[in-house]
């Protein structure tokens, strides 16, 4: 066979084979044993839990100490309107805010300066709430995470590399009777990327409108990973302990109108995108120092106290005629 066929032949074996591997590689999901968070480790290593101590979320409660040097965060270019055009974007894994320059957090005892990429967010369904961090035990309706790079780093690649390569915001989403204006300019966009792969523009705002401006001293700061794969183990979290709040309906447009499917096909709800609780460990998980903690007796009195009630349930059968 002449070089000149035979170069075509090893091209058309080496896309057959690119092919093959592509159709082969396991996305991740929320919803299916072989795909769900407890799985997730089979495709990604580094997200089973016996590889490292350091994955998220976490549950944060009275056993953490404060910090009285944890002053308040900083952020530049959050109150401002930057020029140019955001994404908004349905990626069948959450709804992403991809953002432009301009905006960055440091401070707070955050060891550098982080440049924001972009904000996403996870949710539960009908009849469940969905944030992936608790608070003392109690899950939220939803979590928003927004997600910064230390400046040193010039891609992700390199940034996850680094124990502290990135800063990721976590900020509660509860419920009330009225709608959020500041929200809307989200929920309002849910139709238009119902399916994934969809991408719609949004005009700048302040992104501090998504954020409980008046209490962002108050916060819980830990070592830990990225809540989705790859799961590196290199997010300074910083989780804030006032949520924002937005109105029932507004919630119901992520859990009711976000599907995990391209359009046409068959129509799979993306629901309860969250990764399940992880130990701490040996971590070292903070409080700010103007944050509220729930103090460790009155945690260990109802542990106690549900105990108790468990007892007695056991024994209710004896007591009964």
């Amino acid at each position: 066979m002449c070089p000149t066929s035979a170069a075509p032949s090893r091209g058309i074996v080496f896309a057959l084979i690119m092919f093959a591997a592509t159709s082969l590689a396991v996305d991740y999901c929320y919803d299916q044993y072989y795909c769900s968070p407890y799985s997730w480790g089979d495709a990604y290593p580094s997200c089973h839990p016996i590889v490292g101590a350091h994955h998220s979320p976490i549950n944060l409660d009275g056993n953490m100490a404060r910090n009285d040097s944890l002053g308040g965060v900083h952020l530049e270019g959050f109150q401002g309107v930057h020029a140019g055009e955001w994404r908004l974007k349905n990626n069948g894994h959450s709804v992403v805010l991809e953002l432009g320059g301009g905006m960055a957090v440091m401070g707070g005892g955050l060891p550098g300066t982080y440049q924001t990429l972009q904000l996403h967010f996870h949710w539960g369904s009908s009849t469940t709430n969905g944030s992936e961090h608790t608070l003392d035990s109690r899950r939220y309706p939803m979590e928003m995470h927004i997600v910064s790079r230390k400046s040193i780093h010039h891609n992700l690649t390199s940034a996850l590399h680094d124990p502290s390569g990135l800063a990721v915001l976590g900020v509660f989403i509860d419920v009330t009777g009225l709608d959020n204006d500041n929200f809307t300019v989200i929920s309002s966009l849910i139709p238009s990327i119902a399916y994934k792969g969809k991408t719609v523009t949004v005009k700048p705002f302040p992104l501090l409108n998504l954020l409980p401006a008046q209490n962002l001293s108050q916060f819980y700061r830990y070592h830990g990973s990225l809540t989705t794969p790859p799961c590196s183990q290199a997010v300074m979290w910083t989780v804030f302990e006032v949520p924002i709040y937005v109105s029932q309906q507004q919630i119901n447009a992520f859990t009711s109108g976000i599907y995990q499917s391209e359009e046409g096909a068959n129509k799979t709800l993306l629901q309860r995108n969250f990764r399940h609780i992880h130990e701490t460990f040996s971590r070292e998980v903070l409080a700010s120092r103007d944050a509220t903690l729930i103090p460790v007796s009155a945690v260990a009195s109802a542990r106690s106290a549900l105990a108790l009630v468990l007892f007695a349930l056991l024994l209710l059968p004896t007591w009964l005629p």
